[in-house]
């Protein structure tokens, strides 16, 4: 297998070469390809490579990957290897603002951000205050004196950045009247504790945010290690709901995010279940055992990694 690495600059007259390479009788090369995943650039590699090209999202560091033990560390200083690695939290935290200012004053403008860096920075500010909350577009615009176009332009671009996360409603011909807008998160947790200010273990401990903030953490890790065809969260103006919904193989899953010590079946679940028609509800939770909560609901560690049974096989 050949393999070429791109340096980090911006070449797509690159992918026509490789559509040549790639198709040659008898010796087609193959090739990894690792740069930038601005949408421009992918946008041109599907026209050039199209079914001849599968991406691979990478993901920061996950618990699997630096051990349970290590995952309060993990959420507070998030994903990125130099934020996580780095020797105090003030170095971490040092990296994260430094990241975050280049991010905003270099690297968005490039993908057409027209808004100046104070503008976008008290937008990002903004995003880290709705995490875990359903969007609300026209409040957003209101507060930032911008058209509503605007903010969902910013929004997709942030998404393709890989930034937040919006996280789409599950919606059926139910009776009920089902939430019909999206969630947002950050999607990297030592990002979001830096734009709401929180830099060490203790201050989140006491922060009024935990709670989102640990739905977020556990949220992207569940996401990563089910590798799920589809994502949602389901919601009724009831009151039921239903952190996440994943979709694989035909087979339905849903997950509840709680930061309790001994979470129990509520009226939400039992409601998510037969609605929703799930074949499993696992319940994510800090503890350390794994238990049956009722039918088709379980309750499962947070360092523990995803069921190997959830949808059909979700984790190898």
């Amino acid at each position: 297998m050949a393999e070429f690495a791109s340096r980090p600059c911006f070449r797509p007259d690159l992918f026509p070469v490789l559509r040549v390479l790639a198709d040659r009788d008898g010796n087609p090369a193959r090739f990894l390809v690792l740069g930038s995943a601005g949408p421009s650039l992918l946008r041109q590699s599907a026209e050039s490579l199209a079914g001849r090209i599968e991406y691979v999202e990478l993901t920061g560091l996950q618990v699997a990957e630096v051990g349970a033990a290590r995952m309060p560390r993990l959420w507070i200083r998030g994903g990125f290897p130099r934020s996580f690695l780095a020797g105090t939290e003030a170095d971490a935290a040092a990296w994260r603002r430094a990241f975050l200012r280049a991010f905003i004053e270099r690297d968005l403008p490039q993908f057409g951000a027209e808004l100046g860096a104070p503008a976008l920075h008290r937008f990002l500010a903004m995003l880290a205050h709705c995490h875990g909350q359903i969007l609300n577009i026209a409040e957003l615009a209101t507060a930032l004196n911008l058209a509503q176009a605007t903010v969902r332009r910013y929004l997709d671009l942030l998404e393709q950045l890989y930034l937040i996360r919006q996280l789409r409603p599950w919606h059926e011909n139910f009776r009920k009247r089902q939430v019909k807008r999206p969630k947002l998160y950050v999607r990297d947790s030592g990002l979001y504790h830096h734009l709401l200010g929180v830099g060490t273990m203790d201050a989140l401990l006491t922060h009024p945010r935990i709670g989102a903030s640990w739905e977020g953490f556990v949220l992207e890790k569940v996401i990563a290690e089910s590798s799920p065809e589809e994502v949602y969260f389901w919601a009724t103006h009831n009151g039921a709901e239903l952190d996440l919904l994943l979709l694989r193989r035909g087979r339905r899953v849903g997950v509840e995010i709680k930061r309790v010590d001994a979470p129990r079946r509520t009226r939400s679940m039992a409601v998510a279940v037969d609605d929703l028609r799930l074949d499993a509800l696992y319940v994510v939770y800090p503890g350390e055992a794994r238990y049956v909560i009722g039918e088709r609901i379980t309750a499962v560690p947070a360092a523990a990694p995803f069921p190997a049974d959830a949808a059909g096989g979700l984790v190898a």
